[in-house]
């Protein structure tokens, strides 16, 4: 068995705000990171929108701060808005030193479609809930030039020491090791390629693991969004809060060779209309704003529509913007499209929502510090107040970048006071032996995916709650017992993640009694005055 490996701090997880955060630590200190795929394969690369931030000189950070608010129904806490955005500027301006290639202004100067140009000559496009076009973007694919940008800086660094294809076990903490005191001191991962659990010793840990969206069957995300960071923290001890808010996004390509094919919020920017299939228009049935509303309206009024006449998808039209413009300001979409026999200049795209976006997690301060002490979270992982009941579009990258760049500076003042990581015991897998039903695992994936689109979606009821609840305890009765007795592998690992966060997703929709932002409930249709988050606590010590 390999003996462990120590570091200044480990962060698990290689998206935007791994990736910032290990940038800024190894300044002067020695960092794992850790990545279940290759360093870029995460959620950040499939970001197509862009990063919100207050550049037009007709718009201001109150406004920002705002509109934050009002998408996030009541349920914002100000002073972390006021954080985020405050720190915005200085955050892009570290991408731009860093050479991600923001879209310039020049490059649609030729069209006829009105444009608005930062002081940074950057273009700005608009996404539903933002009252004034502030998202910078590169084209329509900014999340892959972000993770481009930080992944090429990332590998040449010399205090980075970059573990590609490990999943994070569960995190060591001195009360899992029957030490005084409860800090993390390390984590157990799994070497995928080589079939090997490795320990790594650390004076912090960092999560920044992302969200947990693949616990939906209908899904914006790639595969390894399973909340890993949420549930190896939960085991640990934090809490987590407003789990309930799952964030639907209302435009996923509909096609069965699509799989997760994201089609970005700015299309209905630029002017893309959403209509049912036969061309009838209908969100300004549901909201004034029409397609530039929340994502939690625009997504319950196309689930409203699909339910009301039977229809696999909606559909929604750029055509009329004129071939050029589409081809310049969306290639991705376009290409992606085309190559499925769909030209989005001539013909609408047929859309549906899908699960996008975790806006609880787990709880921690300004600077990313969970109740454990050396224990991080960053980025759609964390709950930090920003998001409330519904993400604002654009702001996630945003958080990304802000709390990375917060939590390392915060452990870079911190550090030197901390002790060395005590001798930690390697992973013991003696008393298991090889499955020989693996067919539980993709059967329980299943199941599971299954009964949480149908039962915790877009529209809930207590009975569908209560359905739900039934079955995640079963489940989690026998992916315990499985996980007991034989080796570990990804697929079980991750089955087991998600069966936890499915449980408390379940439990957190079961005590708010009311319809607010992304839960809505049938039985609860009003939201109540008082604006209350949901807090769950674990009893493990």
């Amino acid at each position: 068995m390999p003996a462990s490996q120590c570091f200044d701090v480990v962060i698990i997880g290689s998206g935007a705000a791994g990736m910032t955060a290990a940038l800024h630590l190894a300044t002067s200190h020695k960092v794992a990171l850790l990545s279940k795929a290759s360093l870029n394969e995460g959620s950040t690369r499939w970001a197509q929108g862009g990063i919100a931030t207050v550049v037009d000189p007709e718009d201001s950070l109150a406004a920002h701060i705002e509109d934050t608010l009002v998408a996030g129904a009541g349920l914002c806490h100000q002073d972390a808005v006021e954080l985020v955005v405050n720190n915005s500027r200085q955050s892009i301006q570290w991408l731009i030193d860093q050479g991600v290639p923001f879209t310039p202004a020049e490059m649609t100067q030729s069209t006829e479609h009105s444009e608005s140009s930062s002081p940074l000559s950057y273009h700005l496009t608009r996404e539903g809930g933002h009252s004034f076009r502030r998202i910078l973007h590169a084209d329509d694919a900014t999340g892959l030039a972000i993770s481009e940008t930080l992944t090429a800086r990332v590998r040449q660094h010399t205090n980075i020491c970059v573990f590609e294809n490990y999943l994070a076990i569960d995190l060591i903490t001195r009360h899992k090791l029957g030490l005084a005191g409860q800090a993390c001191v390390g984590v157990y991962a799994l070497d995928i390629k080589q079939d090997k659990v490795q320990t790594l010793a650390a004076k912090a840990v960092i999560l920044a693991t992302g969200g947990a969206s693949k616990v939906y069957l209908y899904t914006s995300n790639p595969d390894g969004s399973s909340g890993d960071g949420i549930a190896m923290a939960w085991r640990a001890g934090c809490p987590v809060a407003n789990m309930e808010f799952n964030q639907f996004h209302p435009t996923c390509l509909y096609h069965p060779s699509a799989k997760s094919f994201l089609i970005s919020e700015a299309l209905r920017g630029e002017g893309a209309r959403l209509t049912l299939p036969n061309g009838e228009p209908f969100m300004q049935r549901f909201d004034s704003r029409c397609e530039l509303a929340p994502r939690d309206i625009v997504a319950r009024a196309i689930d409203h529509e699909m339910k009301r006449l039977g229809l696999d998808h909606v559909c929604l039209d750029i055509s009329h913007q004129g071939a050029d413009f589409i081809r310049g300001h969306f290639p991705t979409i376009y290409q992606r499209c085309l190559a499925l026999g769909i030209d989005i200049t001539k013909e609408p795209m047929p859309v549906v929502p899908a699960a996008h976006y975790t806006c609880g997690g787990i709880v921690t301060n300004h600077q990313g510090q969970t109740n454990i002490a050396g224990l991080y979270a960053i980025g759609e992982c964390a709950f930090t107040g920003l998001h409330g009941a519904n993400r604002m579009a654009s702001n996630s990258l945003l958080e990304c970048i802000v709390y990375g760049r917060l939590a390392a500076e915060d452990l870079l003042a911190k550090l030197p006071s901390f002790k060395a990581p005590p001798e930690l015991t390697v992973w013991d897998e003696s008393q298991v032996t090889d499955s020989d039903e693996d067919v539980v695992i993709s059967h329980n994936w299943d199941e599971i995916r299954r009964f949480m689109w149908d039962y915790v979606g877009i529209v809930r009821t207590d009975k569908r709650l209560e359905r739900a609840q039934h079955r995640i305890k079963l489940l989690q009765s026998e992916i315990h017992d499985y996980y007991a007795n034989y080796r570990i592998s990804s697929d079980l690992l991750e089955l087991r993640n998600l069966a936890t966060v499915a449980e408390l997703i379940i439990r957190s929709a079961q005590l708010r009694k009311e319809s607010r932002g992304l839960h809505y409930t049938l039985d609860y249709p009003k939201t109540t005055p008082e604006a209350r988050d949901t807090l769950l606590v674990p009893d493990c010590w």
